[in-house]
């Protein structure tokens, strides 16, 4: 009787130990998708990209993740559409991302070796575009409102802010080396809230009125088509389009995952065999 009392007490306390604590850390790349890369998914003009967070398990199915990314995202109108290219606007931005996200995993890596998984959740991003000139400096775009945007003129345009929100969603594959280690790959989607992460959304401004709002720079970075040769040098009409606005800007990350369990005992995701440490038997879904 007392065995089995003590039974009854412990085993909800081991099973509760068991959920585990994981490091995770990515590798891959990151991109984005928008007015100057209008492809879905590629790799062209993609660059490295790097992250760190925890994973705790909930059951064997679901998890919380959290984490910090960092990668670089950027493109140019020598690679664009051909109609896109007499613009010649570029820019690239470094994207620091705080997230967290909820995880579900098909199968019971418990059990089995391989299994693919979604998650989805909230992000917090910071972005700042730039671009350089034909002197090779270094030009930070918001301050210029390169589209009029904060100018009295143009009422309408609100200046973008830097930290904004994302929805973070994708998918993966993931592979149990060992009791405490997991291999995965992942492409991870972000749903934004802004068309400016590339700092080209609506239409050309007066370049009389940016020029004395903010200065001749702004003039010179918001139309780079006569910097081509045989470029058109005539900066373009108030109201011309120079962007997209009907849909919102993009970026993804997508690599090799890396997760390590932290705590001490037990199997990955706690435990295989039938039995938990205490010999309680493991929960089945």
């Amino acid at each position: 009787m007392r065995k089995l009392l003590a039974w009854a007490l412990l085993c909800p306390m081991a099973s509760f130990s068991q959920q585990r604590i994981h490091l995770t850390l990515f590798g891959g790349f990151s991109n984005y998708q928008g007015d100057l890369q209008d492809k879905y998914f590629t790799l062209d003009q993609a660059n490295l990209a790097l992250g760190i967070g925890a994973k705790y398990d909930l059951t064997p199915n679901f998890a919380l993740r959290a984490g910090i990314n960092y990668g670089t995202v950027g493109a140019t109108d020598k690679k664009n559409k051909p109609e896109l290219q007499a613009r010649n606007l570029s820019f690239t931005t470094r994207i620091l991302e705080g997230n967290l996200l909820l995880e579900y995993t098909l199968f019971d890596l418990t059990d089995k070796k391989i299994s693919p998984y979604a998650f989805a959740g909230v992000a917090l991003f910071h972005f700042n575009p730039y671009a350089y000139d034909t002197l090779g400096n270094k030009i930070y775009l918001k301050p210029l409102s390169t589209e009029g945007e904060g100018l009295p003129q143009y009422p309408d345009r609100k200046p973008y802010k830097l930290t904004q929100f994302a929805i973070p969603f994708g998918a993966g594959v993931k592979f149990r080396i060992n009791d405490n280690t997991v291999l995965g790959y992942e492409i991870g989607l972000r749903k934004l809230f802004t068309d400016y992460l590339d700092d080209v959304s609506t239409t050309y401004v007066d370049q009389f009125a940016l020029a004395q709002a903010r200065g001749p720079k702004a003039v010179e970075m918001a139309y780079r088509g006569g910097e081509l040769k045989n470029g058109n040098p005539n900066y373009p009409a108030d109201g011309t389009i120079r962007g997209g606005s009907k849909y919102k800007d993009w970026y993804y990350f997508s690599g090799l995952t890396l997760t390590i369990g932290l705590n001490t005992g037990g199997n990955y995701y706690g435990g295989k065999g039938g039995k938990q440490r205490l010999g309680c038997p493991t929960r089945v879904n």
